[in-house]
């Protein structure tokens, strides 16, 4: 345990910014994050096996990787014992739980087959999240889903969505908290399209027809994330952002805006604002690109804290956040763990900014003390209230969790051969 005098000095110089470090520390935990499954195998999922495919791809081949349902709830429980806070657990219908006989195709999913992950939540006491996977199946291999021309392919992945809708309504009702049903498509092409609006025409078509199905909107919120490029769809998305803009707005559903879906220099803080503007909630997916939609583990750099301080001023009961990246080049417990946290970190040092002081400031068009005022708030010792924070929730403080991943490591993640 470090030195909690710390936190006492920590607490005592914010007042004198006239900020509440317990008032912080309050809310932060008002801010569940649904942590990914697909960091801890690599996006494989359960129903099939292959290589991925559909414009979905990981890198590296750190030893460990989880195997079977079984390896991959222990290691999501071992993640959660670090990482402070109770959040959410975000799922593919990848990950479907069969018995044996019981495989389905993914027209044909049912809640029963998804009662395994629900019983770990409600152990956890974790909300669920959902996304049905447009990935890794024969009929993704062309690179169209809910656009393609042909209407059998197209018609298995509406089926496909519709059983997700109806799952997703399943753990809302099973856990007393609304699910987050997220709808992803890689569907592009890898040149210049002689036709742009046609495959959008076909998927806006199929998304009436998967939404005209009746399904409760106090249980499920329908999300749609866009994407400016894929593996293989270089040149075309027919999911780009202002289709979903545009088709959100009509159709009162909302907008998943990813950290990594936009141009290099694009900032998802920025669009998240305006959104609210509009719509009651805004969904993320946090991740971090580099060059390109290559989704690395969170870092504590300026992107994410600028999406955290969006977040804090929007409230929480605006914002559906979750993470998206898939590392296998390092442990992929470490991932998970130092991701969850960062983002809180982030979360915390905005909800420590003097925000209505800043925000009074600007109005005035005192935009020198604004600059000052955001400038020292940068080296106060936000860290002291982070490790209180920890102590409070019971998990190891700074570095030290790593200790528990390392162990972890050798008893367990090195047999896995």
């Amino acid at each position: 345990m470090k030195d909690a005098t710390r936190y006492a000095s920590a607490k005592a110089l914010y007042q004198t910014f006239g900020v509440d470090t317990e008032t912080a520390l309050a809310k932060l935990s008002e801010f569940p994050i649904s942590m990914h499954c697909w960091q801890g195998d690599d996006v494989n999922g359960f129903d099939r096996e292959g290589a991925l495919s559909g414009g979905i791809q990981t890198t590296g081949n750190y030893p460990g990787r989880a195997r079977n349902a079984a390896e991959l709830m222990a290691d999501i429980e071992k993640a959660l014992s670090l990482i402070p806070g109770t959040h959410r657990l975000n799922l593919h219908a990848s990950y479907a739980i069969f018995q044996p006989g019981q495989w389905a195709d993914r027209d044909a999913l049912l809640p029963e087959h998804f009662a395994p992950w629900v019983e770990f939540a409600r152990k956890h006491k974790l909300g669920l999240d959902f996304n049905p996977t447009f990935f890794s199946h024969p009929f993704a291999d062309t690179g169209r889903t809910l656009s393609n021309e042909d209407s059998k392919i197209r018609n298995f992945w509406i089926r496909h969505t519709v059983c997700c809708l109806r799952i997703a309504e399943y753990f809302a009702r099973e856990l007393g908290t609304p699910s987050t049903l997220n709808i992803w498509i890689p569907d592009g092409l890898k040149d210049i399209p002689a036709d742009r609006a046609r495959p959008r025409k076909i998927y806006k078509e199929a998304l009436d027809e998967i939404l005209a199905t009746p399904y409760d909107r106090k249980l499920v919120n329908v999300t749609i994330e866009s994407k400016v490029f894929g593996i293989g769809f270089e040149s075309y998305t027919v999911g780009s952002h202002e289709f979903y803009l545009n088709y959100a707005a009509k159709n009162n559903v909302l907008c998943l805006l990813d950290s990594g879906h936009f141009h290099p220099t694009e900032n998802i803080a920025d669009k998240i604002p305006s959104l609210l503007l509009y719509a009651d909630k805004v969904a993320l997916h946090v991740s971090r690109p580099v060059r390109w939609d290559s989704d690395h583990v969170l870092r504590l750099d300026d992107m994410l804290r600028d999406i955290a301080h969006e977040i804090v001023l929007a409230g929480s009961d605006r914002i559906l956040l979750a993470l998206d990246y898939f590392d296998a080049s390092i442990n992929r417990i470490a991932a998970w763990v130092l991701g969850m946290r960062n983002m809180q970190k982030a979360l915390l040092a905005a909800l420590l900014d003097p925000n209505e002081k800043l925000s009074a400031l600007q109005e005035k068009g005192d935009f020198s003390q604004v600059l000052v005022l955001q400038e020292e708030c940068k080296s106060l010792p936000f860290g002291d209230v982070w490790d209180e924070y920890c102590r409070r929730a019971g998990v190891p403080e700074r570095a030290d969790w790593f200790n528990a991943v390392s162990e972890y490591e050798q008893t367990t993640l090195s047999k896995r051969i």
